[in-house]
Order: C-alpha cells, then sequence, then structure tokens
C-alpha cells in the first residue's frame, strides 16, 4: 500500500485522513494551523513539520486547503510540497481552486516527476465522515485508476471530468449551484415563515414537491431549529462564488442569478457569520422579515 501525506486538517480533511488510518494506510498530516491532529495520531497517524516534510516521506500526497493564496502557500512556500516531491508520487487537491491554479500546480508537479490531480469533493462533512464523497477529477485518467484504491478509502464514486483543472472547473459550477439553491431555498422560507406557516410542515411540502433538493434535506431543518454548527461554512460558499464569477466572467457566460446569489451570501459575510454554516444566511432574511423562521 502506498505511504499517504494528507496535508489540511479542516472539516472534511480530518474525517477524510481518518478514513484512511482505518482503511490501515500509513498516513502522516500537517496542517498550518497547529492542535489539529491529536485525534489523527490517537489513530495511528504521523504529524509532520512542515509540507516539505509530507512530500519527502509520501507516495501519494493529499491536499485539501481553504483558499488559492493557502494552497499556493503550501506548494510553493520555501518549506512547500515541491521542494520534497519525490519522482513518481502523486499528489491529489481536493481543495476548491479555479482551474488556472490547478493547471498551474499540474505543470509544476509535473516538472518534478510527479503527477497531479485537481480532485475536488461534495458531500459535505457527513459524506466526509461517513467516506461517501464524490471526487470530481481532473488529470490524466491512467493516474486516476492507478490511485482508485485511494479515492475509495474516503469516498463512493470517482467521476472523471478531463484534462488538468476539469475537476476544479466542475467544483466551481456545482457549487454555484448549491449557492443558487441554497439562497432559493432561505427566500422561500423566509416567505413562508412571514405568511404565518408552520416551518416544518413547509419543509415537508418542499421535500416532497417539485422544490425538493439536496440543499433542503440538508439545510432545511438546520434553518427551522436556528443550528449553525458548520457543515459547510458561508465564508466558504462565498469564497466559491467569487471563484465561479470569475469564471463565468472570463468565458462572457451572463450569469445573474450567480451573481444575486454572491451578494446574498456577502451580506452573510458582512454581518459576521462568515465562520457559522451557510444555511446562517438565513439570519439575513430573519432580520428583512423581523422574525425567525
Amino acid at each position: 500500500m502506498p505511504t499517504i501525506g494528507f496535508i489540511g486538517l479542516g472539516t472534511m480533511g480530518a474525517p477524510m485522513a481518518a478514513n484512511l488510518l482505518r482503511k490501515n494506510y500509513a498516513v502522516a498530516v500537517y496542517n498550518r494551523t497547529p492542535g489539529k491532529a491529536a485525534e489523527l495520531i490517537g489513530l495511528g497517524a504521523k504529524e509532520a513539520a512542515s509540507p516539505r516534510e509530507i512530500a519527502e516521506g509520501s507516495d501519494v500526497v493529499v491536499t485539501i486547503i481553504s483558499n488559492d493564496s493557502a494552497v499556493e502557500e503550501v506548494y510553493y512556500g520555501e518549506e512547500g510540497i515541491l521542494s520534497g516531491l519525490k519522482p513518481g508520487a502523486t499528489v491529489i487537491d481536493s481543495s476548491t481552486i479555479s482551474g488556472d491554479l490547478a493547471r498551474r500546480l499540474a505543470a509544476s508537479v509535473a516538472e518534478k516527476g510527479a503527477s497531479f490531480l485537481d480532485a475536488p469533493v461534495t458531500g459535505s462533512k457527513d459524506g466526509a465522515i461517513a467516506g461517501t464523497l464524490l471526487f470530481m477529477v481532473g488529470g490524466d485518467q491512467s493516474v486516476v485508476e492507478a490511485n482508485r484504491d485511494v479515492f475509495l478509502a474516503m469516498g463512493r464514486e470517482i467521476v472523471y471530468m478531463g484534462a488538468s483543472g476539469s475537476g476544479a472547473t466542475a467544483k466551481l459550477c456545482h457549487n454555484a449551484i448549491v449557492g443558487i439553491n441554497a439562497a432559493g431555498l432561505i427566500e422561500g422560507m423566509a416567505i413562508a415563515a412571514k405568511g404565518g406557516l408552520n416551518m416544518e410542515s413547509f419543509l415537508r411540502v418542499v421535500q416532497g414537491g417539485g422544490a425538493a433538493s439536496k440543499q433542503a434535506d440538508l439545510k432545511g431543518v438546520k434553518v427551522i431549529g436556528g443550528d449553525y454548527s458548520v457543515q459547510f461554512s458561508l465564508a466558504l460558499m462565498l469564497k466559491d462564488l467569487k471563484l465561479g464569477s470569475v469564471l463565468s466572467d472570463g468565458m462572457s457566460v451572463p450569469t445573474p442569478m450567480l451573481e444575486v446569489a454572491k451578494s446574498l451570501f456577502q451580506a452573510g459575510q458582512a454581518k459576521g457569520y462568515g465562520e457559522e454554516d451557510l444555511a446562517a444566511l438565513a439570519k439575513v432574511y430573519e432580520e428583512w422579515i423581523g422574525k425567525k423562521i
């Protein structure tokens, strides 16, 4: 079995690394913010001091990091992955980043004699814990197949999207739909609440009708209960919508719904809800309608 280096122990990364350990992979872990490795060490992981140390000791390096600038630091920094990457290694990046950055990383990794796959995920925190994530992957398809067991130790499905950058692009398109869908759900719930409807009953109607969606299943109960514990943060949703906006602008694709959703999540961020779940957008609507949803 290949040795795995895992970088990024946040909401998604920590349970993904835990699933690799449970499948008996040897795993070394690193996180930019200290103090997040204790549970994984208890499961058998070793903690590394830098991304370079991870790369030097790993056949496969998996990264899942919050944004483009943090990804660049982890890869290109003085003690970054590229300073220690072994020829023949594979790097799997599951961050949500721009396609341009994914292609640049692929070229830089190739210069080291290694392979790069942009492989963002969908399935939220619950899917990361359960090992039921879906990976959308860009890069050399033969490298994807060679690492199938690694992917399926963390998820349930691999969808090959095409050349390098295709996985990253697919994730931004997907998350544009997520953001628009979530905003529409919350807006409809706000109208229902203002109209005096029983919200549990209304949610049952949504889930059983043409408005049914994964967002209704994941976020409807959270909104009604005022539970904004993080499955996927509002700040990260806004970050992804901004990246999607840049992508669509570069292709001259009109995206009025994306721009409205981005503005709504910007309002949530401005109110200080960025580190709460994206469902905390409901609190903005509650201020507007003058009552709880």
